[in-house]
């Protein structure tokens, strides 16, 4: 199922499926959380289930991150992880078996090695290492609204989101003027916190997320798939909602 990811030379698509395009998915570099004390990164689902969405439906993705070079998991996303807490993502399962898939994971480009214009749609992962390395990130920031004002899809989910706290369009106004979106729920944050018996993020982004003015935040049931497009704004809640933010990405796609 898993077999064909990408070759170095030629895209490979998934079950002989005409190529559409290309897609750059944007992830956290590794950090450390300030909270915590533990290595934080990406989350595995929030990757690999967008990225076999898109893959099958013949789009080529490019992995790239806020630092460029190696990327790295959070623990409890990685199905191996002791914790078992991830053990029925067989997805990612999948993927972690490909040596070309786990190359990819050891180099990746930065975000200032990247050109807006060969892409067709930009998809941010979540995880926890993006409340530090996404919020403020005004590289990012500009990256992301410029697909966003080019009118391709630009998505986000879980705690990716909290880009767009501060992500400004060209004329200055918050790009979240005026949209209806989603992003990590406090209810979540509460299971998340209560699970290992203490704070986990430095700030809740739904808490955030309400002191702005002109948008309206949304959340739905805790860890449930939930997601909302406004426009060419694609946001899902958590890493339950990577699959079908990605599906919406692909379904406007396939309209243009």
């Amino acid at each position: 199922m898993l077999s064909q990811i990408k070759e170095t030379q030629n895209y490979v698509h998934f079950h002989g499926a005409e190529y559409k395009g290309k897609i750059v998915m944007v992830v956290s570099s590794p950090t450390v959380s300030n909270q915590t004390g533990w290595p934080i990164g990406f989350w595995a689902a929030e990757l690999t289930h967008p990225l076999h969405v898109f893959q099958e439906a013949g789009y080529e993705v490019e992995i790239v991150s806020t630092e460029g070079g190696k990327i790295e998991m959070d623990g409890y996303s990685n199905p191996t992880d002791e914790s078992g807490y991830a053990a029925h993502d067989v997805i990612t399962l999948g993927y972690m078996q490909q040596d070309s898939f786990n190359e990819i994971l050891s180099k990746t480009k930065s975000i200032s090695e990247i050109n807006q214009n060969e892409y067709d749609a930009i998809f941010l992962v979540g995880g926890q290492a993006p409340m530090y390395t996404f919020r403020g990130n005004e590289e990012l920031a500009k990256l992301f609204a410029a697909f966003y004002e080019a009118n391709k899809p630009s998505a986000a989910v879980c705690h990716s989101t909290t880009l767009l706290l501060e992500a400004k369009t060209s004329d200055g106004e918050l790009l979240v003027k005026g949209k209806t979106w989603t992003g990590f729920a406090n209810s979540e944050e509460d299971f998340a916190d209560s699970a290992v018996g203490m704070k986990i993020q430095p700030y809740r982004i739904e808490d955030e997320a309400r002191k702005l003015l002109d948008t309206t935040f949304k959340v739905a049931d805790p860890f449930t798939s939930y997601v909302i497009q406004d426009g060419n704004l694609i946001t899902g809640q958590q890493q339950n909602s990577g699959f079908d933010a990605a599906k919406t990405v692909v379904n406007i796609l396939n309209k243009k």
